[in-house]
């Protein structure tokens, strides 16, 4: 096992345990900021798979002007904070079907990892610099 794959772990739990804060904060402004640093932490996966101009682009337009968007709309609705009157009980079969489907999604994600720890990775075989990538939206990828 290589460093790279190492800090791979580290900051794909980075990104989960932000999306988790994103989904059970209460507060919109929190969880625009746990959105962020998600949004980072996907940047910071791109890098690792030599594709700097996608994380340069994730970082720019996503994790900066979108972001800004969202976060201004949240203040000027005055959406801080979820009240607890306007939030209606959850349906009794939702937890169940959650529950299910998470574990569903990490058994998917243990298969993953281990089939994948033997192979070789996938951005050692496509060219994602920015040249490569023109010419194959120009070419290629043309029409669609």
């Amino acid at each position: 096992m290589s460093v790279e794959f190492f800090i791979f772990l580290l900051v794909a739990a980075v990104a989960v345990i932000a999306a988790l804060g994103l989904l059970l904060s209460r507060n919109a402004i929190y969880a625009a900021m746990f959105l962020i640093l998600n949004m980072a932490s996907v940047a910071v996966i791109y890098l690792l798979l030599n594709a700097p101009f996608i994380a340069a682009v994730q970082v720019a337009v996503y994790a900066g002007a979108i972001m800004v968007l969202f976060v201004f709309v949240i203040m000027l609705l005055g959406a801080e904070k979820l009240s607890q009157a306007d939030t209606k009980p959850a349906l009794k079969w939702q937890r169940p079907l959650s529950i299910g489907l998470g574990m569903a999604l990490f058994v998917l994600l243990g298969a993953v990892i281990i089939t994948r720890l033997g192979g070789t990775p996938a951005a050692n075989l496509i060219d994602t610099s920015p040249l490569a990538i023109g010419k194959a939206l120009f070419t290629t990828y043309l029409l669609p």
